[in-house]
C-alpha cells in the first residue's frame, strides 16, 4: 500500500478546515436570521429593549447581516424622547446614531439610516447636522419633497428662535414689527440666508407634491419671517399678504382632503 505524501494530507486537511469554516460560517448565518426574527417580532410587540438584545445577537452571529443593524438602530431611536436632556436618554439617541452609521459603513447609501440621523439630529436640536444629512438624503433621492421640507422647517426654527429672542428682550410682541433699522439689520444678516433657503426649499417640496399642504404653512411662516427684516411698512404688508395667501391654500388643501375622506368612508 502507498503511503499518501504529506503534500496530499496537508491538501485534504486544508479542505476539512475549510468546509469546518463555512459550515460554521452557515450556522452562524441561520443563527443571526433566527435572533433578527425574534428581534422583530419583539420590536412589533413594542417590547424594545428585548428586541435590542436579539438584535445585538443577530449582528454578533453574521456582522454582514444589514437589516439586524437598521433594526437595532431603529430600536434605539425610537426609545429618544425629543425634548427631555436627561444623561440616559441623550446616550439612547447617539447609539441609535451610532448604529445608523455603523449600517452606513456597510451601506453608503442607505435611506433609511441617513433619515434617521437627520431626525434624530432635529430632534436633539443640533440642526446644522440635521440638515447635512437631510442634504444628503436629497443627493440620493432627489424626488422626495419630505427631505426638502425636512430642510425648510430646519430652516424657520433656525430663524423663529433669535427673532423672538430679540423680541423678548425689546418688550414686543411677536407681530410688533422692531422699531428700529438697527434691530432689523442685526437679524438680516443672520436670517436672511436661511429664509432664502428654507423658501426654496419648500417652494420645491411643493413643485414635487403639489397639495403638500404643510409645506405651505411652513412657507406662510418664512414670510413673516422676511416680514420682520424689510424696512418700509408697504413692503411688510405685502409679504403678510403673500403669507395669509398660503395660509388659505392651505386651509383650501386640508378642506377638500377632508371632504374627500368622508365621501369615501360615506361610500
Amino acid at each position: 500500500m502507498k503511503m499518501k505524501s504529506k503534500t496530499t494530507i496537508g491538501w485534504v486537511g486544508l479542505v476539512f478546515a475549510v468546509c469546518l469554516m463555512l459550515t460554521a460560517s452557515g450556522c452562524n448565518q441561520l443563527k443571526a436570521r433566527d435572533q433578527l426574527n425574534k428581534g422583530v417580532s419583539q420590536y412589533r410587540a413594542r417590547h424594545y429593549q428585548v428586541a435590542i438584545e436579539h438584535f445585538k445577537r443577530a449582528v454578533e452571529f453574521d456582522p454582514e447581516l444589514v437589516n439586524a443593524r437598521l433594526y437595532l438602530a431603529t430600536a434605539y431611536s425610537v426609545q429618544y424622547v425629543p425634548g427631555i436632556d436627561t444623561e440616559g436618554n441623550l446616550q439612547v439617541g447617539e447609539l441609535a446614531i451610532q448604529e445608523f452609521e455603523n449600517v452606513l459603513a456597510k451601506d453608503p447609501n442607505n435611506l433609511d439610516s441617513i433619515t434617521g440621523i437627520a431626525q434624530l439630529y432635529f430632534n436633539m436640536k443640533r440642526m446644522d447636522e440635521a440638515r447635512e444629512f437631510r442634504r444628503r438624503q436629497i443627493s440620493i433621492d432627489p424626488t422626495n419633497p419630505e427631505a426638502y421640507y425636512a430642510i425648510g422647517v430646519i430652516d424657520w426654527t433656525l430663524t423663529y428662535q433669535p427673532r423672538m429672542a430679540l423680541k423678548v428682550r425689546l418688550g414686543l410682541r411677536a407681530d410688533q414689527p422692531f422699531p428700529r433699522k438697527e434691530f432689523r439689520e442685526e437679524l438680516t444678516e443672520r436670517n436672511l440666508p436661511l429664509i432664502e433657503e428654507g423658501m426654496e426649499n419648500l417652494n420645491k417640496a411643493i413643485e414635487l407634491r403639489p397639495d403638500y399642504d404643510d409645506a405651505m404653512a411652513y412657507l406662510n411662516l418664512l414670510y413673516r419671517e422676511s416680514a420682520d427684516l424689510v424696512d418700509t411698512e408697504e413692503e411688510r404688508e405685502e409679504l403678510l399678504v403673500t403669507a395669509d395667501n398660503w395660509i388659505e391654500k392651505t386651509l383650501e388643501i386640508k378642506k377638500a382632503r377632508a371632504e374627500a375622506e368622508e365621501a369615501q368612508a360615506g361610500g
